[in-house]
């Protein structure tokens, strides 16, 4: 790199990426100290919202630049990487084992949540150099897995949803999975906004809706259940028949 190339640290998309990392950093503290799941859930909200438009200043505003990339890549590794294997971790602490089994050996097994950390940083590193993913996604983006798993903690704490020490494992690993999954997840980036070629989009939208009315507690989480099958079921039946 040449050394007479400026490099501009405080843009405007680099301050919304920055608050993003600053929001998932919260999250993180308000987890570990206070076990406050919903302003946890509540910063990660506000972080995916810095991150969406982050990408839109840049673009507005003519800032593009590498520095960016990086940089918010590495903040959404933080937020919707660590900050949902923390709130997995800190709620594993605080659920009983389902079989009953030693309690030194689900301690030691605690730490297999961090997997969700590790996959993350897989994930977010395949999509930078990835150039495929620009009208669909490869594997479950960070910021959905994220809330998926936001979702879990929040309805497990008001009692809605009842979790164990081996199922919060089997979820990690599954959430996980999916996030370095083959699967091309559709992304909601309308070309036009006819119904033709948008049918599976609109088709979501009012779903969600539905999801919303009718069910509001587990709408989040149900939302995000209906988007990944309804990517695997395309990528199953459509998208590989194409290849």
């Amino acid at each position: 790199m040449s050394n007479n190339m400026k490099i501009r640290l405080f843009t405007v998309p680099n301050m919304l990426t920055l608050a993003n990392l600053l929001a998932g950093c919260a999250a993180i503290i308000f987890t570990l100290q206070y076990h406050a799941y919903e302003t946890a859930f509540w910063l990660i909200i506000a972080a995916a919202v810095f991150d969406f438009f982050d990408g839109f200043a840049a673009r507005l505003l003519n800032q593009s630049s590498p520095l960016g990339v990086q940089l918010d890549s590495l903040a959404d590794d933080v937020t919707f990487g660590l900050a949902p294997a923390v709130v997995m971790y800190d709620l594993y602490l605080d659920s009983p084992s389902y079989y009953g089994l030693d309690p030194e050996i689900m301690g030691w097994l605690k730490w297999g949540v961090l997997i969700i950390a590790a996959f993350s940083v897989l994930r977010l590193a395949k999509f930078n150099i990835d150039t495929t993913q620009s009208a669909e996604f490869e594997g479950l983006p960070t910021p959905a897995n994220a809330l998926m798993l936001m979702s879990l903690a929040l309805l497990s704490e008001a009692g809605k949803v009842v979790l164990h020490q081996e199922s919060i494992l089997v979820i990690s690993l599954a959430a996980s999975l999916l996030l370095i999954s083959p699967i091309r997840m559709f992304a909601l980036k309308f070309k036009s906004f006819g119904i033709k070629g948008n049918e599976l989009r609109y088709g979501f939208i009012v779903a969600a809706i539905a999801l919303i009315i009718l069910v509001p507690a587990y709408s989040l989480l149900a939302i995000i259940v209906l988007y990944i099958a309804l990517s695997t079921l395309r990528w199953l039946f459509i998208g590989k028949s194409k290849r």
